[in-house]
């Protein structure tokens, strides 16, 4: 039996080992996603807010439109434009036309925004090293290429 079949309790082995591989990626992406949301209940974000800010960070001050910062985001989410909203609400984020073309609505990053993201900087990075440090940096290594592979067969052609 396996350590998965174990922890769902489930008797008969599974269909084929790309099933289980699969049950296995989903269950630990829970349980990561269950520390990272407790983590930023602290700072009274979601995970997918942090990850908007940390994209118009990188954007400085030129900003990004709507659909680069949906383009660039770690998990999909299909309503960036209310995300931004709650996001300029908290005035983390500021949004306005571009001067070349009207049409474009561009966010930036505030220096309230700036100022969460610098506070949560260090504890992020020391969360992530608790959860990962029992791995190793080799076996992390090959874990990052292996999930590469994964995504890239997951890629529409």
């Amino acid at each position: 039996m396996s350590k998965l079949q174990a922890e769902i309790r489930q008797s008969k082995p599974f269909d084929t080992p790309e099933q289980e591989a699969a049950l296995a990626l989903e269950r630990t992406t829970d349980q990561l996603r269950r520390h990272y949301d407790d983590f930023f209940k602290h700072y009274d974000l979601t995970p997918t807010q942090y990850n908007a800010l940390r994209i118009l960070r990188g954007a400085g001050p030129a900003g990004l439109p709507c659909s680069e910062i949906a383009q660039r985001m770690i998990t999909r989410d299909p309503d960036i434009t209310r995300l931004l909203s709650r996001l300029e609400q908290r005035e983390l984020c500021s949004r306005g036309r571009d001067e070349k073309d009207k049409r474009v609505v561009l966010s930036r990053i505030t220096p309230a925004g700036l100022k969460l993201l610098q506070e949560i900087d260090q504890p992020i990075r020391e969360l992530n090293k608790n959860l990962m440090k029992h791995v190793g940096e080799k076996r992390l290594r090959s874990l990052i290429r292996l999930l590469e592979e994964v995504r890239s067969a997951c890629e529409p052609s």
